[in-house]
Order: structure tokens, then sequence, then C-alpha cells
């Protein structure tokens, strides 16, 4: 990894070492999205207590939707849109796009071994359950295959795959025999947490190095739909850079904003949102609540340019994305795992500094706040010296 460059996202269409306020068009909008979804991100990875913490604050046990299951898709979401600036830049600047493929290529490789790491971190390295796949590692490989699209294809045919990844995955949940159990809502419910292909396939390729033991919610199928989500980003990434009027941008992205989210829960009702598969319906939902969440933040910070401490605030995380996300779970990690006087540090923290003060929901809450101010401060010491890491 390399200090003083941007994030992995690598959203800076002029100048890679710019500041984040630099006059330059530099997307602000966007570091904003993605340092509240990192801000977000980290508050629910990190309770007191998972299992007293408010019902927002927790996945869905299966089909149905919280605000956690939106931080995943909106950070992929993201990636896409960063593409769109990054990519064009770099070419313009003259680079070859087999050299830019290859730099792509070293990112995912990075990013993927990273997650693999902090997926055996601190005690869980033997290779007969150590977790292959996870949340970087999906990062890696939907960066990785809508690279490749960016760089050698246009839009149409980007959309056409984005759409060939939502309906395929549909088909392939909804008509496609799963083997010993038979055909979904005809001999098996349909979505039935163990009884599905994604499920299946998984247990087949990856037993033992499953997340929930029996499946993984960033199991293999279903990285064909987070690729949509992926590509949803990119291709409103190419619509930011047109020459279109700040306020037509905005509309715009809030009216599909809309209309993706009618699509979702409509759908919703054939084929579930859920996030532990990344349904179809689920992709459309959450590409839909991101184009409006971005459409704020375009609108007010890069059309209004209301902007002030409080943009400085969340950009200490947006512009360090990877590297909060990779610091917030190495030393929560560390810090669930080493033991003093019979509890862990979590625990001892978590009991001594919050149990007694508050219930049990607001205890966990406040733990998790107090663990997000503590990576922002972190955070805020590379921002402080302008060092922005990438790999």
């Amino acid at each position: 990894m390399h200090a003083s460059l941007t994030t992995v996202s690598d959203a800076q269409p002029v100048s890679a070492q710019a500041p984040p306020d630099a006059a330059s068009s530099r997307l602000m909008s966007l570091d904003l999205f993605r340092g509240a979804t990192i801000a977000l991100m980290i508050l629910v990875n990190d309770p007191g207590d998972g299992r007293a913490s408010y019902w927002s604050l927790r996945h869905a046990d299966w089909n149905g939707w919280t605000p956690t299951d939106l931080v995943f898709p909106f950070f992929l979401f993201i990636v896409g849109v960063a593409m769109a600036f990054s990519f064009t830049s770099r070419l313009q600047r003259g680079e070859a796009r087999k050299h830019l493929f290859t730099h792509v290529l070293w990112r995912g490789a990075v990013l993927f071994a990273l997650g693999v790491f902090l997926n055996g971190f601190p005690n869980h390295f033997g290779l007969d359950h150590w977790r292959i796949y996870g949340v970087l590692q999906r990062i890696a490989i939907c960066y990785v295959i809508t690279s490749a699209l960016e760089l050698w294809t246009g839009w149409r045919a980007q959309m056409a795959v984005a759409v060939a990844c939502i309906a395929g995955y549909w088909v392939l949940m909804r008509y496609v025999s799963v083997p010993g159990f038979g055909i979904p809502t005809h001999d098996i419910p349909l979505l039935d947490p163990d009884r599905n292909i994604a499920a299946w396939l998984d247990r087949k390729v990856l037993m033992g190095h499953l997340y929930e033991g029996t499946r993984d919610p960033e199991g293999v199928l279903s990285t064909i739909p987070a690729l949509a989500t992926c590509l949803a980003g990119l291709l409103t990434g190419k619509w930011l850079r047109t020459a279109n009027s700040g306020v037509e941008k905005a509309v715009s992205m809030l009216a599909v904003g809309v209309l993706a989210i009618l699509v979702g829960r409509t759908w919703d009702v054939w084929f579930p949102i859920n996030k532990k598969l990344w349904t179809s319906s689920y992709v459309i939902f959450t590409a839909g609540l991101a184009l409006m969440c971005l459409a704020a933040c375009y609108w007010m910070v890069d059309v209004k340019r209301l902007r002030g401490a409080w943009t400085k605030v969340i950009l200490v995380l947006g512009t360090n994305a990877i590297a909060a996300y990779f610091f917030s779970e190495f030393v929560a990690k560390l810090i669930e795992n080493i033991h003093i006087g019979g509890m862990t540090i979590q625990q001892s923290i978590y009991q001594r500094l919050f149990v007694p003060f508050a219930s049990p929901a607001n205890a966990s809450l406040l733990f998790a706040l107090m663990y997000v101010a503590f990576c922002w401060g972190a955070m805020a010491l590379l921002y402080r010296k302008r060092i922005f890491i990438k790999i």
C-alpha cells in the first residue's frame, strides 16, 4: 500500500495527489456519500452487544431489509461511480488500457488478499476452515470485472450486462432445480435458507469455508447480481460526467432512484428483497436508494456548494475509505480476542463504561458510536497530513 495517494476507488479525475477540497473536477459529493457509508458500516459492524442492538443496526434475518442492509451495496455502487471518473482521467492522460488493467488486477489481488487475511486474523488461519469469500473479496471481484467492461466496452454493453446479471440470477434462483431438493416454489419454498441453488453451490465449492456454515452471504453465485450493483454505479458516474447541468443530473438521479425503488419493492412480492442472497429485487431497490442519497449529496455540495466544517468531518472517512474499513476490522478483531482479567478488551470496555449507565440497546449503540469516533480519529490524523491511502 502506498501512502500519499487516494483510496482504492481512485475517485480523482484530475490529480492523484490533490487534497480532497482542491478546486478541481473532483466530485466532493461522492467522497461525502462514501464517508457516510463507511461511518455507518463501522457503526453496524461494531456494536457493544449485537444481540441487544436496535433492529435498524442489525441485518435482516432473511427476507426483508433494514438500514444496515444498505451499507454494502452502497459501497459497491460508489466503487462503480468513482471508476467512471478515474478511468476516463487516466485514459485521457494517455495511459494504455492494458497497463491500466494490469494495475486493476494488482489492486484486485491485494484487496482479495486483505479480505482473506481479515477473515483469518488473529487465530483462524487453519486451511481447513479459513473463510475465502468476504466483503473485500466481493469488492475486488466486482471491481476487476467492471473495470474490464469499462475499458473495452461502452455504456450499452455495460447496461446489457447489468440487466443480464439481474434477470439471469432471477432465473437461476427461481427456476433451476436444486440438486437433492427440487424446483423452487414446486418442491421447496422460494429462497429457502439452505435449499437454494446459491447455498448448494457454496457447499459444493467452499464447504468448510462458509461464514454461516451451510451458506455464505458473499458466496459464489450471488456475486453475479452484486456485479450489477457495481455497474449501476458505473453508469451513474458516466451520467455525472456528461455536459448536462447540475440540476438536470440531480433531478434525473432522483427520478430514476424513485422508479428503481418502486420496481424493487414491487418485484419483492414475487422475488423477495434479500441481502444474504443479493436478490435481483435487492439490487434494484438498493441502487434506487443509492441514487437518491447521491443525488442529495450532489445537490448540496456540488450544485449548491453547501460546504463547511460538517463536510470535512465526513470527508475524513470518505477520502480514506478502504483504510478506515481495514483499520476498523483489524482493531475490532484485536480487542475481541485479547483477554485481560477473564474478559476480552471489548467486553471490558463495554461492561464497565456503558452497561451500568444505559439500557442494553443504548449501551450497545454508545459503544458503537465510541468506536466510530475512535476510527475517525485515526483517519483524521492521516487527513491532517494529507495522506490518502490507496492500493
